[in-house]
């Protein structure tokens, strides 16, 4: 029955993959062969000239985009901790939070691309700039979701609780946290590939290593080395993905009575 449920789950997925690679495939013939558009390698290249690249470059791409996995990641986790802990104070004290709030949205109006250079101009530290980024991504969607998820307890639970003199912190590890959980992890799973974009925005910026610096190197190169430029643009897509089940694997793990998760048991 699990097996049933999985085929039938994963069974779509497969025929959405292959219909989008059938149609990129012939949208790039098209283009080149028939419509003969200048350049069109540079728009829609060959799923199979995108595959015998991988296998001259895939180390090189795995390498690279190592390195923004690993500063992606370490900012992500910088900024759950600023985010879970100001989500905290916040939920504690509504003094604190018309204070924070107001602030934390306002951080959220600045652009990225205008805020990447100045990071990296100021630090002069491309690992450290990288995660500062990720970081600056992560904390808004995680103290939002988070916040929303510690007020989210039931008050007739929360009165209970003080009725029996437990005390703050115990009311919040006992009951506002576990509430918390299914929140936090949609915050979470925003978070997570923003910190990727994050991170390869930074290496844009003149890194020395990281898929961004690729991108930007083969993108200068023109078209003689348009198939890498895109292999680097799919790869930072498939770190975003990774990042996201990562979350999602996480989240089943640590929050197995959600609906979703009961039902797929069945």
């Amino acid at each position: 029955m699990r097996n049933h449920a999985l085929s039938s789950r994963l069974l779509p997925i497969l025929i959405w993959i292959i219909g989008f690679l059938i149609v990129w495939e012939m949208s790039s013939f098209l283009l080149l062969r028939v419509f003969e558009v200048p350049l069109a390698q540079s728009k829609i290249p060959y799923i199979h000239e995108l595959v015998y690249t991988v296998g001259s470059y895939g180390s090189t791409l795995l390498t690279e985009g190592m390195v923004t996995f690993s500063n992606a990641a370490m900012g992500f986790i910088f900024g759950v901790l600023a985010g879970v802990i100001l989500a905290i104070l916040m939920s504690a004290s509504k003094w604190m939070e018309q204070l924070a709030f107001p602030y934390a949205v306002a951080s959220q109006m600045i652009p990225i691309l205008g805020l990447a250079p100045i990071v990296y101009g100021i630090v002069h530290d491309e690992q450290v700039s990288r995660v500062l980024i990720a970081a600056y991504i992560t904390f808004f969607p995680v103290s939002l979701n988070m916040l929303r998820g510690l007020r989210s307890a039931e008050p007739s639970a929360v009165e209970l609780m003080y009725s029996y003199a437990a005390k703050p912190w115990v009311v919040y590890w006992k009951l506002r946290f576990p509430t918390a959980l299914p929140g936090l992890f949609s915050g979470l799973k925003i978070a997570a590939p923003l910190a990727v974009t994050g991170a390869i925005l930074v290496e844009l910026m003149g890194a020395q290593k990281g898929i961004g610096v690729l991108m930007l190197r083969n993108l200068y190169y023109g078209p003689s080395h348009n198939y890498m430029f895109w292999l680097t643009v799919i790869t930072g897509a498939l770190l975003g993905i990774v990042s996201y089940l990562i979350i999602g694997m996480i989240e089943r793990m640590v929050t197995p009575w959600q609906p979703e998760f009961r039902s797929n048991r069945r």
